[in-house]
């Protein structure tokens, strides 16, 4: 089905005002994505208004069943629900969706891809492509370079994540929260659980009770082994809330079939696709969200012997990508160049 996506398509952007639907449109600037005409949706509350598009207003549309008619490619980022809903009035229509949220990420039908990783399931589709979850993209872009040499047996990992993993009204959040408390006034927290000013917290998410683990630390564990295509693989994850707007930081342990060492990782790095060494110990200048807001690449450094393992097996990194882009828009527009090439 991927070749049958014009060179120059029709895209439509579903949750066009999001903060992701705004990256959308500006990574496809940016990279000269090739279209004949971009189509916003959004609410009706929406609808009227006017956004841009590589310097054009573009006048944004009510999604509904019915706003897919010419379609070639409908990048949807306004949650599952609204997924669930209309994605499949897209796929019939004749649009190959690709899909920023959850919804069908475990759909053994639907490909969920990471174009560094494995863009060869791009052309499996049946309609729909999942992009993964932001915090599995940032960390695994930079260990499947290293896992194709030295298969991964284990990987622990912690995250920091920003509050753009929750939607601009979390961003707001937390900017109104931390002005806030820096005038010393009170300041209810209404879109996070928790406050959010100079504080952190376990994921947002809901926690099974069964497991002990939230729905984002099952979505890593779950979606590695998906898109590495490897159900051997263990994975433990611990994710939390951090008060950063866009850029999501990462601590990473890794296990490999034979030892390794941390001037092979860096080998292994320097030319790896999406993947900038950030690593310079003298100056102990490291991967920090600062530098990765903005940025297409992950950042990665840290990269040391994880002295606990005397086999010399494991290595510890720490990455930071910038959520918005890497961790959702960008991968999104890189499987949509994958679908017109």
């Amino acid at each position: 089905m991927a070749s049958s996506v014009s060179k120059n398509p029709v895209v439509a952007v579903v949750g066009a005002t999001g903060a992701v639907g705004a990256e959308f449109m500006d990574c496809m600037t940016k990279r000269k994505f090739p279209v004949s005409e971009v189509r916003l949706l959004a609410s009706a509350r929406s609808a009227g208004k006017t956004q841009k598009y590589n310097g054009k207003d573009i006048v944004i549309q009510e999604l509904t069943a019915d706003s897919f008619k010419g379609v070639d490619i409908a990048m949807f980022s306004a949650g599952g629900s609204i997924s669930k809903e209309f994605a499949p009035h897209a796929v019939k229509a004749g649009a190959v969706v690709v899909d920023n949220s959850s919804a069908f990420r475990m759909n053994p039908d639907v490909p969920l891809v990471v174009p560094e990783i494995n863009a060869g399931e791009i052309a499996k589709h049946k309609g729909i492509i999942a992009n993964p979850n932001c915090s599995v993209i940032i960390a695994i872009t930079p260990l499947w370079p290293i896992h194709k040499i030295n298969r991964i047996n284990r990987l622990i990992i912690s995250t920091y994540q920003a509050a753009s993993g929750a939607g601009a009204a979390a961003m707001e959040e937390l900017r109104a929260s931390t002005q806030a408390y820096l005038e010393g006034k009170e300041y209810k927290n209404t879109v996070l659980p928790h406050p959010y000013a100079f504080n952190l917290f376990s994921h947002n998410t809901k926690i099974d009770p069964a497991t002990g683990y939230n729905d984002e630390e099952t979505k890593v564990i779950q979606e590695t082994k998906k898109i590495f295509n490897d159900q051997a693989i263990r994975v433990q994850a611990t994710c939390v809330r951090v008060p950063v707007f866009r850029a999501h930081a990462e601590s990473i342990t890794f296990e490999c079939e034979r030892p390794i060492s941390p001037n092979e990782v860096r080998e292994i790095l320097k030319t790896a696709p999406g993947v900038k060494i950030v690593d310079d110990i003298e100056k102990n200048y490291f991967p920090m969200p600062k530098d990765a807001s903005g940025q297409f690449d992950i950042l990665v450094g840290r990269i040391r012997q994880d002295v606990s393992d005397p086999s010399g097996k494991s290595i510890s990194i720490f990455v930071a990508g910038d959520q918005l882009l890497k961790g959702a828009a960008l991968n999104a527009v890189q499987i949509a160049e994958e679908l017109i090439k």
